[in-house]
C-alpha cells in the first residue's frame, strides 16, 4: 500500500467534553497536511429505555453537527465524514481503524491531575490500534509546528523514526532522534571505569545510527541525534517542551508486560505537546 493511499481518511474520536475541540481542530489541520480527509467519530452506548435513548441520540447528534461545523469553518476545503457509533467509545474508534491511515484522540484527565491523567479511552487505542495513534495534550496550536522528537530504543523502532520523518517534512520542522540509556558499569557509589563508559556510548550511538537508517529517505529533513544517559521517559518529557510532535514506538507486549511499555506510559500522561505512538509490528 503506497503513502498516499493510507492517508486516505485521519480518523479523530470526540466526546462531549470541552476538550475534544481542541483534538478535533488538530486531527483537521493534520488531516489537510496528509491531504486527507476527516472521520468524525462519536461513540454512544445503547440505552434500554426508549426515551433516555432518543435524548442521548439527539445529544450525540449536536455534538457531531458542532464539530463539523468548526472544523468546515476553519477548513472548508477539507472532506469531513461524521459517524455516529453505538459502542463503547474505545471500541468504536478500533473498529473503525481499519480504514484508517491515523487516529487521533483528546485527554480526559481527572481531578486534580487532569494536566497529568490520560483518558482510558485514549490509553485503551494508543495500547491496541494497529495504526499510528495521536494523543494531543496540552494547549498546542495545529498550525505551528516545532520539532519532530522520536524516541529510539532499538533498531526495531525504523517504522516510528519513518514517521517522524514524514511529519517533519509535512511540517517543514527538524527531527530530534533520541535514545537514552543507563551505564551498567559499576554499583552503588562506584563509578564505571571510562573506557567502560565510553565502550557502551559507542555502541549505544551505533544502535541510534542504525534504527536512523531511514533519514536517508527524506533528504530536505535536518536531523539531529542525541544520547541522553538516564531515563528514556524523563529524557522525552524534557524534549516536550517547546517540541511540535513526540513519536514514540510501541513495542509487542512482553509475556509479564504490557501493551504500553513503561516509558510510553510515561510520556502520554506527562508529555507538553501531542504524542503519537507508532506500533513497530508483530503486536496484533
Amino acid at each position: 500500500m503506497t503513502a498516499s493511499s493510507r492517508a486516505a481518511t485521519v480518523l479523530v474520536g470526540v466526546d462531549d467534553t470541552s476538550h475534544t475541540h481542541l483534538a478535533a481542530a488538530w486531527a483537521a489541520a493534520q488531516a489537510q497536511r496528509w491531504e486527507a480527509g476527516l472521520r468524525v467519530v462519536h461513540a454512544v452506548e445503547a440505552e434500554d429505555d426508549k426515551e433516555t435513548e432518543e435524548r442521548v441520540t439527539e445529544a450525540a447528534a449536536q455534538v457531531l453537527d458542532d464539530v463539523r461545523r468548526r472544523i468546515t469553518a476553519a477548513h472548508p476545503g477539507l472532506c469531513v465524514d461524521t459517524v455516529l457509533a453505538r459502542d463503547e467509545p474505545a471500541e468504536a474508534l478500533l473498529a473503525a481503524v481499519p480504514d484508517a491511515a491515523l487516529l487521533v484522540v483528546g485527554t480526559r484527565g481527572r481531578g486534580g491531575f487532569a494536566g497529568l491523567l490520560l483518558g482510558s479511552v485514549s490509553q485503551k487505542v494508543a495500547a491496541h490500534a494497529a495504526c499510528p495513534v495521536i494523543v494531543v495534550r496540552g494547549h498546542p496550536d495545529p498550525d505551528v509546528s516545532g520539532a519532530v522528537v522520536v524516541g529510539v530504543r532499538d533498531e526495531r523502532d525504523e517504522p516510528a523514526v519513518r514517521f517522524a520523518l514524514a511529519e517533519a517534512e509535512r511540517r517543514a520542522a527538524p527531527v530530534r532522534l533520541l535514545h537514552a540509556w543507563r551505564p551498567t558499569g559499576g554499583a552503588g557509589p562506584m563509578v564505571p571505569e571510562v573506557s567502560r563508559m565510553d565502550d557502551e556510548r559507542d555502541a549505544h550511538a551505533a544502535l541510534l545510527n542504525h534504527a536512523a537508517r531511514p533519514v536517508a529517505e527524506f533528504p530536505r529533513v535536518h536531523v539531529g541525534t542525541e544520547l541522553a544517559v538516564g531515563s528514556a521517559a524523563g529524557a522525552l518529557v524534557a524534549a516536550s517542551n517547546g517540541a511540535g510532535l513526540v513519536v514514540v514506538p510501541r513495542h509487542p507486549a512482553g509475556r509479564f508486560g504490557t501493551r504500553l511499555g513503561s516509558v510510553v506510559h510515561a510520556v502520554l500522561h506527562h508529555a507538553e505537546c501531542p504524542v503519537a505512538v507508532v506500533p513497530t509490528g508483530g503486536d496484533g
